[in-house]
């Protein structure tokens, strides 16, 4: 969304490819998973104004897959070859996701994209992302979001917050801190998947954190 009020800043969308195009060329394999937030939140929609929840959830799978194209797209004329999963059947679009493609496209140095979310309602692209890099075998999930990591309050709120370089998943907890939702989160814990959390609108964060710089925060068993 950038800096508009809704849909996607072209500015934001070439500069995460950018940074996506700098890292796929070191060889890293590389599975994604977009929100949809921008264009449409089933929850939200849900609260304000009595919408259908599960109805919801569907319309922002498919925004999910909106942002999925975009991306696909941008990535693509940075001369990537890359490859959108969907959780849900869209032939003429992509492909349906199943994990032996999912490998097999990485292996071969392929970026995939995940979308569409998990395919069912009442599940979030936090859970879709720790299912899909659990599946694939990931070394670790990337939380890109618009601060530099974890803090002992919100830091938008509360000047006197503390960042975590490391934090554990059971200090989380304790902590009740909400890095992403308790779904997502317990399958990460349980399947002993770490988390980076980090600020992904500083340039060169991303490449950052795969020279294995201290960036943002690592939650891990």
């Amino acid at each position: 969304m950038g800096d508009k009020q809704f849909g996607i800043d072209n500015n934001r969308l070439c500069k995460y490819a950018e940074e996506i195009k700098h890292i796929a060329k070191k060889n890293i394999q590389i599975g994604i998973v977009i929100g949809g937030g921008n264009i449409f939140r089933g929850i939200r929609a849900s609260r304000e104004n009595n919408f259908d929840r599960v109805q919801g959830d569907y319309m922002g799978m498919l925004a999910t897959m909106i942002n999925s194209m975009a991306l696909q797209t941008e990535l693509e004329k940075n001369g990537l070859q890359v490859h959108l999963l969907s959780a849900i059947m869209m032939k003429p679009i992509c492909e349906l996701f199943s994990r032996k493609k999912a490998v097999c496209y990485l292996e071969k140095g392929r970026v995939v994209i995940f979308g569409a979310g998990t395919g069912n309602p009442y599940f979030t692209t936090d859970t879709a992302a720790s299912l899909r890099a659990i599946e694939i075998g990931a070394d670790v999930i990337l939380k890109g979001t618009r601060v530099d990591g974890i803090y002992s309050a919100d830091p938008e709120k509360d000047r006197t917050a503390v960042k975590f370089n490391v934090i554990s998943f059971d200090e989380v907890y304790k902590r009740g801190l909400q890095i992403m939702d308790l779904t997502a989160f317990t399958l990460c814990r349980e399947n002993n998947m770490p988390i980076i959390v980090f600020d992904i609108n500083k340039s060169g964060n991303l490449n950052r954190i795969i020279q294995g710089k201290q960036v943002g925060t690592l939650v891990k068993i």
